[in-house]
């Protein structure tokens, strides 16, 4: 959530933000109702004050005096609970409009409509060349046992899978590798609940805009799947003041993640690219702001360290204003080699909210040079989203005879070297 004060201030500053993100919002019409809230909160206020006063008036009186005030004071509270009323829907309304609004990409973000203008930052890497027609990873997996999407279809429906064999042990090599490089980090490893709260998922920013379609929702119970473990371990922290000495604080999350994937009908429906439920390792710190950009480069290294320590070929892209999410100020994603697709594909992505999130959780810290309390900002990263990184291990590492070689980094943790039949 922006700062109201931001926008009563800066009108033109989110205006511009609004228009860089491709976004239609009446900004006039939430300035009109913030207006005519506090113009009504003022009289709320002044009410209350002459209600409080009267009160202590009235114990000092007798008579007919007496009794004229309690009429007085009567017709004073009634008033007073129809301006609360008015006050609180015009809240809500206020609240339904703010929480509409994106948040305002950083001032070195390119300006652009979509995907096809985001930028290039460098390139890692060779294209995987081969001497012999290579397969794609479903192809692989099917011949080699390790993936099953047709029975996982007949029981679950389209865009689940069941893994299998070498790939479960692999799966958990991936976990326990990236938790113990980042723990070495000071990351605290997490393993989050998957169903949260109304409140806490409306808070982190992914509802507006199409996003409730993208979510499982429990509407009986008010509560969501999460689609990425950002979503339950950032409002861990709801409604807290942090200690200075404590930021930042940083976690690594294993999640299964849950997506409807209602906005992609019809694409990347082959293998498991794109799946409704899948499991990933996700970093999330809680910095000062002034630290917020240094943490940001700090996981997008940490991002490309565990890339090259798969031996993958990757691109580094850095999103332009009309690709980035709501609650993103900037945001890289790091494109890994797909061979059966000559294309680089996101298998990682890093981003700043800045104190967008933190407003809406109320997440605070004590600012001891201020001696005042501070919002954090709020970043995440992916360590790695399994089913992805299986996809460029399998098809990267592809040989002539069907086999799969298998990253040095990962055969202590998985003891395989080889998967074949």
């Amino acid at each position: 959530m922006l700062d109201i004060n931001l926008i009563r201030k800066d009108k033109k500053l989110v205006m511009k933000a609004l228009h860089d993100r491709n976004m239609k919002f009446d900004i006039d019409k939430l300035l009109d109702l913030d207006f005519e809230k506090r113009k009504l909160q003022t009289k709320v206020d002044e009410l209350r004050a002459k209600q409080n006063t009267a009160s202590d008036e009235i114990a000092k009186l007798n008579g007919p005096e007496k009794q004229q005030a309690i009429l007085d004071i009567k017709g004073t509270s009634e008033r007073l609970k129809d301006l609360e009323s008015k006050c609180s829907k015009l809240d809500e309304e206020l609240s339904k409009l703010m929480l509409e609004l994106p948040n305002i990409p950083r001032p070195d973000v390119k300006v652009g409509k979509n995907e096809s203008e985001n930028e290039i930052i460098k390139k890692v890497g060779e294209p995987t060349k081969f001497d012999f027609e290579p397969k794609d990873h479903l192809a692989l997996g099917e011949k080699l046992d390790l993936i099953d999407t047709k029975r996982a279809g007949k029981v679950s429906g389209s865009r689940f899978n069941y893994l299998k064999r070498e790939l479960v042990l692999l799966e958990f090599a991936l976990a326990r590798f990236v938790i113990d490089e980042l723990t070495k980090e000071g990351f605290i490893p997490v393993i989050p609940p998957q169903i949260v709260s109304e409140k806490a998922m409306q808070a982190m920013g992914y509802l507006a805009h199409g996003g409730e379609e993208e979510t499982y929702h429990f509407a009986k119970d008010k509560q969501y799947f999460v689609g990425t473990s950002e979503q339950s371990v950032i409002p861990m922290h709801m409604n807290e003041v942090l200690k200075e000495s404590d930021l930042p604080k940083r976690y690594i999350a294993f999640s299964t993640c849950f997506r409807r994937e209602a906005g992609s009908y019809g694409k990347d429906t082959y293998g498991i690219l794109r799946q409704h439920q899948f499991d990933k390792l996700e970093m999330l710190v809680l910095a000062k702001p002034e630290d917020s950009e240094k943490e940001q480069e700090f996981l997008l290294n940490i991002e490309e360290r565990l890339v090259k320590a798969l031996n993958l070929p990757y691109q580094v892209v850095k999103m332009c204003t009309g690709d980035l999410g709501d609650p993103a100020a900037r945001k890289y994603d790091i494109e890994t080699w797909i061979p059966s697709q000559k294309k680089y594909r996101e298998t990682h992505s890093c981003s700043t909210c800045t104190d967008f999130q933190a407003r809406r959780l109320n997440i605070k810290y004590r600012d001891t040079k201020k001696n005042k309390n501070e919002l954090v900002h709020t970043l995440n990263a992916t360590g790695f989203a399994i089913g992805r990184i299986l996809i460029a291990i399998m098809e990267n590492n592809q040989q002539k005879d069907g086999s799969i070689k298998i990253p040095e980094v990962l055969w202590g943790y998985s003891g395989i070297k080889e998967i074949k039949r």
